[in-house]
């Protein structure tokens, strides 16, 4: 086939004019098999978790409740619904929750008094309920999207309600998988079997089915924050475009309206739309920067309204964060340090905030190989030492993958900067909260789902593993990864099973 002539009419401009539909044409197969696995993985954690067994979820759940029955905002004062109050009553939640020794309802009778009280809450007149605890303090947007299954739902039942609520968050979990599989694939472009094992990997880890199969703005974080890694990395390997702009800056609106913790997130991602813009002025001049604006005023547009909305009521401009703030204790050297050792090794001169916890591996390590339920369901201890032989394993073989390309990442320092920030970011904001009440609290936010939002980097960390193994063993290297997550998944679920209803 002859090469086409250059001139004006080989040059389209497909990025500027391709429709949604054309674009959902181009996602690759594969993708959407990673989106498939982790919403049906999602769905199945959103069964076997009994209702409210998930950390805050029972706020969580008033907040859309209040939302959807009266169209108002809940506050962090006051009473649950009596609906949610019998509801979690029945489920016996003071007496199961954090304490492994009582399981969930199991009786024939237990179950009729339920049933009977569900009906009674259904019937009631009330609406809403003001109190939504510690979720008040969060955006809305993820509970008015909730609001719409909750409404559908308003025929049954407040616990059909809620698991029609857990099915839209595990879609959420689908669109983490999905964009996972579509950043390791711009990522490393030249090892396409490599981005099935990325995407794969993250789509069946067992804490984003725990998360996304309940009720959590969690799980809209996660795909949100995989979206905009996704964007980041599309824009550093095929420039800078008016629409990689906007979408950049509506991403960053997005994830400011979803969770506060996105905050952490943000300043990465509006680095990468600065040096990308920089980058795009050699060649589009000044038509860069006019994106670069654009981008920027819809990305802050949400903060903007959220301080208008604050300052017109008569409370702190940032609201939650301005409080924040003035309890911050402390020196700002001694911040530091707790940040530091609340993820690594305690550096010489360093007063000892965690005496005698290795953080990185009881906090982190061993958070993320299974803690679920309300942080009350662990597997036996034999298993978090077992679990460092395939972790180990699996760290050398990315290393030396990382080590064979150090010359093409020398091209990619920018781009790699950036996902550093946006990573780093979200690590220093979990610190700086759980600093906030310490030392009456070791480690408040030391909880893996909240640095769930870098899965993303996870899935690019078990590509490069998978290339590590090289041309020959990478691929079984890579189905070796994957039956080895579909294992810690499938027995995480079954340890929660024994831990609800054995």
């Amino acid at each position: 086939m002859s090469r086409p002539q250059a001139g004006p009419r080989s040059s389209p401009q497909r990025p500027t004019g391709t429709s949604f539909r054309e674009a959902l044409r181009r996602v690759p197969v594969a993708a959407w098999l990673c989106a498939a696995v982790a919403c049906l993985n999602a769905a199945s954690w959103s069964i076997i978790t009994p209702p409210f067994e998930v950390p805050d979820e029972p706020e969580h759940v008033a907040y859309v409740k209040q939302l959807a029955e009266t169209g108002h905002l809940p506050t962090q004062h006051g009473n649950f619904s009596s609906e949610e109050v019998l509801a979690l009553r029945d489920l016996r939640l003071q007496t199961v929750a954090e304490k492994p020794e009582y399981q969930t309802i199991s009786s024939q009778a237990q179950e009729e008094r339920l049933q009977h009280d569900l009906a009674v809450g259904e019937r009631s007149l009330e609406k809403g309920s003001e109190y939504a605890g510690v979720a008040a303090s969060q955006p809305p947007l993820y509970y008015a999207l909730e609001a719409i299954p909750y409404s559908l739902g308003a025929g049954g039942t407040l616990l059909d309600r809620i698991e029609l609520m857990r099915l839209l968050s595990a879609l959420m979990g689908g669109l983490t998988a999905l964009f996972t599989f579509l950043f390791v694939r711009e990522a490393l472009p030249r090892v396409p079997w490599a981005w099935l094992v990325g995407g794969l990997g993250v789509a069946l880890v067992p804490l984003l089915g725990f998360m996304s199969g309940a009720v959590n703005p969690d799980s809209m974080l996660y795909a949100v924050t995989a979206a905009t890694f996704y964007a980041v990395a599309r824009a550093f390997r095929s420039g800078l475009t008016r629409m990689h702009a906007v979408a950049l800056g509506a991403l960053v609106a997005i994830g400011l309206t979803t969770k506060l913790n996105f905050v952490g997130i943000a300043p990465g991602a509006l680095l990468g739309l600065i040096v990308l813009s920089v980058r795009a002025a050699r060649t589009l001049g000044r038509a860069a920067y006019i994106s670069l604006a654009i981008a920027l005023a819809i990305a802050i547009s949400p903060v903007a309204l959220y301080v208008v909305a604050h300052v017109a009521s008569g409370a702190p401009a940032l609201g939650i964060v301005s409080s924040a703030i003035d309890l911050t204790h402390g020196s700002p050297l001694g911040e530091i340090s707790y940040i530091w050792q609340l993820y690594l090794p305690r550096l010489p001169g360093m007063h000892d905030d965690f005496a005698g916890i290795f953080t990185t591996r009881q906090i982190w390590f061993n958070g993320y190989v299974g803690l679920y339920g309300w942080l009350d369901t662990p597997f036996p201890g034999w298993v978090y030492w077992f679990a460092l032989i395939p972790a180990g394993l699996i760290a050398a073989l990315c290393v030396r993958a990382v080590v064979a390309s150090a010359g093409a990442l020398k091209g990619r320092a920018l781009e790699l900067a950036v996902y550093c920030v946006m990573g780093g970011g979200l690590m220093v904001l979990v610190g700086a909260d759980s600093y906030i009440v310490f030392p009456r609290v070791g480690a408040e936010y030391g909880q893996v789902r909240y640095l769930l939002p870098m899965l993303p980097l996870l899935g690019a960390a078990l590509a490069l593993a998978a290339r590590g193994a090289g041309r020959r063993w990478g691929p079984i290297v890579g189905a070796v990864i994957i039956m080895l997550f579909i294992a810690h998944d499938i027995f995480s679920q079954l340890q929660v099973v024994a831990r609800f209803y054995g």
